[in-house]
């Protein structure tokens, strides 16, 4: 029931294909969610379809193992080939959003050879901008709860007792990602890495910037004006 109701939602939506680029902290993972469900689109975060590749055997996910096995990067092509699997997923029949790919231009062309040969292409490209002091701030604050997950701020959302969880008064942790000099390192790698890839579908004029500082609701009202 709750699939044929999906579909029937779904039925009238034009069909969307989105890439989300924005560095750690930005607000994708937030904001994914929300588009997906309100698209009706399937998510594609390459990471976690390569691994199920790999565990479901396909002959890509073989191929990729192989590479893995071998301490070598999995190549672009294998992972346009996953991509244009998942694409036959029922899912995925009004469209994808691609979070964390494609990272360089040779991977964005190679996705855009596999769009054509299908006789689509991407349709937009959300770019969530964000001043890195803003980033740090975001993330040096972040503590977590590491039993249930539940995380913190130290300015944003601050636990009524500093450094202890609410719920069970356990301590909490900064992962070791979330320091400034990790975060640092990660968005160096980001705007060197990224840039050519916004500048590519600029180009293309499918680039959508985002104001990825503002307060999470103002963020998706951007979205939804962009994607209207």
């Amino acid at each position: 029931m709750n699939e044929l109701l999906r579909r029937m939602k779904c039925a009238p939506k034009p069909e969307k294909r989105l890439i989300l680029i924005g560095p750690p902290g930005s607000g994708k993972g937030t904001q994914s969610p929300i588009i997906k469900d309100e698209h009706c689109l399937c998510h594609l975060a390459t990471g976690d379809m390569l691994r199920a590749a790999v565990s479901a055997k396909t002959p890509l996910g073989i191929k990729a193992k192989e590479a893995m096995d071998k301490g070598e990067l999995v190549s672009d092509d294998l992972v346009v080939g996953i991509i244009d699997e998942a694409m036959k997923k029922p899912s995925c029949k009004k469209g994808f959003i691609l979070d964390g790919f494609p990272r360089t231009v040779a991977q964005a062309q190679k996705l855009d050879e596999m769009l054509e040969r299908r006789g689509v292409k991407i349709d937009k490209v959300l770019d969530f901008a964000i001043d890195d002091a803003v980033l740090e701030e975001r993330i040096s604050g972040r503590w977590i709860h590491p039993a249930s997950g539940r995380s913190y701020h130290t300015k944003f959302a601050p636990p009524r007792v500093p450094g202890v969880d609410d719920v069970t008064g356990e301590p909490l942790i900064q992962r070791k990602d979330d320091t400034a000099a990790v975060l640092k390192s990660r968005l160096e790698s980001f705007h060197r890495q990224t840039q050519p890839v916004i500048n590519y579908y600029s180009k293309k004029g499918i680039v959508a910037t985002l104001h990825a500082e503002k307060p999470l609701t103002d963020v998706t009202d951007e979205v939804r004006k962009v994607l209207s």
